[in-house]
């Protein structure tokens, strides 16, 4: 007989905003037989009782991002107290590691906080076997998002180039809008949509497209069908991050069948060698006006129907998930798996 095992998450209960990863993997994991899950609230945290404790970002628990001093403040002294706990009572930790860079912006209390997370950490998981970390570690890929963008298709638009999600420094909207500007072909469009870091940012990007009519921008959140729009109106989806590891908006693209041209990387290598030929294209150092230009005939080539997303089946993840735990629980001496449990396979 198994023994059922209870994980605190560390995201809260999702709701209409949470990132859809962290929404569809808590549905996934309570979909998964043996396994109870409870989302993050200090209460929880302190106060209920449970074996793993699941991290996915933990830089929000310690206040990076607060807004408030006091506010921040309270989140340190809450994390400080949480981690308190957790050591005294040698709770297992699992790790998603989703950012292979420690958050810069992190004051020195943070970082200590955060280095203290990562001792306690029992067992890693990477979305991708190209992530490097302390080990244990298991790939569970990234799932797919074909259940959860099902809002109404747009017709696609002929030579319609289309960038979606948060504007950042990082992702190199700003030389996209310049590369794109550099093309002499009018018959091709180019649309910006998401939120910009800072009103300075947006300020740049516009000043950038000013005066040619192709380029559309708008920075403001995207709905979820909103994203569905102008995804499937696009003929291409282009991500021109200076910096590509792990990206959900590629496969949110690809969940709804259109190519995407993103900075050439190992992981984006591997990427378009699961997915099949035809949805991954790749640039390598600045995107320039060549590399638009030279990827829209290889886009207008025939390839299939969909990409094929079956390695990311979210019921394949509630499991791998729930393996992960009971591996990690093992290791501390808090689970005797009975011959039932299938093993999980670590790499360093």
């Amino acid at each position: 007989m198994t023994v059922p095992v209870r994980v605190l998450t560390s995201n809260r209960e999702p709701r209409s905003t949470t990132n859809p990863y962290i929404t569809m993997l808590t549905a996934a994991l309570r979909r998964t037989p043996d396994l109870e899950v409870l989302t993050f609230s200090y209460q929880a945290a302190l106060f209920r009782r449970y074996s793993v404790l699941h991290l996915h970002w933990p830089e929000t628990i310690v206040g990076l991002g607060g807004r408030r001093l006091a506010g921040r403040l309270a989140r340190v002294l809450l994390a400080a107290l949480f981690l308190v706990r957790l050591t005294l009572a040698r709770t297992t930790v699992v790790r998603t590691v989703h950012n292979v860079e420690p958050p810069a912006d992190a004051d020195r209390l943070q970082r200590a906080l955060l280095r203290w997370f990562d001792r306690l950490t029992t067992h890693r998981i990477v979305l991708n076997d190209r992530t490097e970390c302390p080990g244990p570690v298991t790939a569970i890929p990234h799932g797919h998002y074909r259940d959860w963008y099902t809002g109404p298709r747009s017709a696609t638009v002929p030579g319609r180039l289309q960038y979606v999600g948060l504007v950042r420094r990082y992702k190199g909207v700003e030389g996209l809008v310049e590369a794109f500007r550099a093309v002499a072909d009018d018959s091709l469009t180019l649309g910006v949509a998401g939120a910009a870091s800072s009103p300075e940012l947006a300020a740049t990007v516009t000043a950038l497209a000013d005066g040619d009519p192709r380029v559309t921008l708008r920075f403001d959140f995207l709905s979820d069908d909103e994203l569905v729009a102008a995804v499937t109106a696009a003929e291409l989806v282009v991500l021109p991050y200076r910096f590509m590891h792990n990206s959900g908006t590629v496969l949110a693209a690809l969940s709804l069948d259109r190519p995407v041209l993103v900075p050439d990387t190992p992981v984006n290598a591997d990427l378009a060698a699961e997915v099949g030929p035809g949805w991954i294209h790749t640039f390598t150092g600045d995107l320039t006006a060549e590399a638009l230009a030279a990827t829209l005939p290889r886009v207008r080539a025939p390839r299939a129907a969909s990409p094929d997303l079956g390695a990311r089946e979210w019921d394949d993840a509630g499991q791998a998930h729930l393996d992960v735990y009971r591996a990690a629980l093992s290791r501390r001496g808090r689970y005797r798996p009975g011959p039932s449990v299938p093993s999980v396979g670590a790499h360093a």
